[in-house]
């Protein structure tokens, strides 16, 4: 699992991004699990994610910010990237930031993909 914490911290929300590669949708429910049990990311407010899966498509949870999956999973197909999550996690801080937290999700996946050794 690779993760980059604290990438954007605006109006006292802070978020990170993790990822890694996965086999299925069970794959998928097996790294939420994982990264859940780190207590911080457990009580995080939204832990949103997507993954193109090679055998089942694409794949995406908004965690109750709607519309950041599909976010993910835009940039995630751009990529061409396959079998791998990304998850984007938000902890609020207490000032809603509109349209801004779109950019946020943007600003982590972006971290992440360019953090990714080339092949």
């Amino acid at each position: 699992m690779r993760q980059i914490v604290d990438v954007v911290r605006d109006r006292g929300s802070r978020y990170a991004v993790s990822g890694g590669t996965v086999q299925g949708r069970a794959g998928i429910e097996a790294f939420l699990v994982e990264l859940k049990r780190a207590k911080k990311f457990a009580k995080a407010t939204h832990n949103t994610w997507a993954c193109v899966l090679s055998d089942d498509g694409p794949a995406k949870g908004d965690d109750g910010e709607a519309g950041a999956g599909a976010v993910i999973l835009k940039m995630l197909e751009r990529a061409a990237l396959r079998d791998h999550i990304v998850v984007v996690t938000r902890w609020y801080g207490g000032v809603h930031l509109g349209g801004d937290r779109f950019a946020h999700v943007v600003t982590a996946v972006r971290a992440y993909l360019e953090a990714l050794p080339k092949a």
